[in-house]
């Protein structure tokens, strides 16, 4: 199983669609098209969203397990 990518380049690719998908939105012809592209935008945003909120839930997990650490080590002294 390949390993997933790094968060920022996740957020790269993921704003590199957003590009195209103005591009697409300025030639779109009818609403259909310009309803798809709305959808797909939203869509996309909410990964950029989750990507960013995942990054700070491992923030705050590692200053959890250092808390964790310093008090372990105060108990054992």
């Amino acid at each position: 199983m390949d390993r997933h990518k790094p968060s920022d380049e996740m957020i790269k690719d993921l704003d590199n669609l957003l590009s195209k998908l103005n591009a697409m939105e300025i030639v779109a012809s009818d609403d259909f098209q310009k309803n798809s592209i709305k959808i797909q935008r939203s869509l996309i945003e909410g990964q950029v969203h989750a990507v960013n909120e995942f990054q700070h839930l491992k923030k705050a997990i590692d200053l959890l397990t250092l808390q964790l650490f310093d008090v372990q080590n105060k108990i054992k002294n």
